[in-house]
């Protein structure tokens, strides 16, 4: 019977390779992100001569919204990998191998991806305010009532998160 245990146990330890494909996925999204990336550039340079102020605010917005996306991408990536499926050891020594990576447990994970869904949700708001003349006041409630859940939601979270370190 303790065979059998020790067999099921190590199937389970080992299924945790089966996130391995999911990271890969979210590295391709942010080949996907980098070429809208791109092409939002190309829109903005061609727009530049007869664009209005707001038009390139919007634009602009457009490009730190992806790169937001495309930063949380790579913390939950990295953190992900080394705390659920294995440490990158050989990686310990680079010099290029950010501070962070090694640190983050799930708790932060968690912290730094609602910080993020904040952070993106504002531009977007930011981006409706900017173009408030061809949206609805419903859009615009439900945007600001989605955005203000989101703050909430996460200032919770943090809260709950520091009590139960106490």
């Amino acid at each position: 019977m303790k065979k059998i245990e020790n067999a099921f146990e190590h199937l389970l330890f080992n299924s945790r390779w089966l996130l391995a494909p999911v990271y890969l996925g979210l590295v391709v999204a942010m080949g996907i992100l980098l070429f809208k990336f791109g092409k939002q550039v190309w829109l903005l340079l061609s727009k530049l001569g007869n664009a209005t102020d707001a038009e390139i605010i919007i634009g602009v917005l457009s490009l730190v919204d992806i790169a937001l996306v495309m930063s949380l991408l790579i913390i939950i990536i990295l953190s992900s990998y080394e705390n659920f499926v294995s440490k990158m050891d050989d990686l310990h020594g680079h010099q290029d191998r950010p501070e962070w990576m090694g640190h983050i447990g799930f708790s932060d994970l968690k912290i730094k991806l609602i910080g993020s869904i904040v952070a993106i949700s504002g531009i977007e708001l930011l981006k409706a305010f900017m173009n408030v003349d061809n949206l609805s006041d419903r859009h615009m409630a439900w945007m600001v009532g989605i955005h203000m859940t989101f703050v909430v939601s996460g200032v919770l979270y943090a809260v709950m998160d520091r009590l139960s370190h106490r």
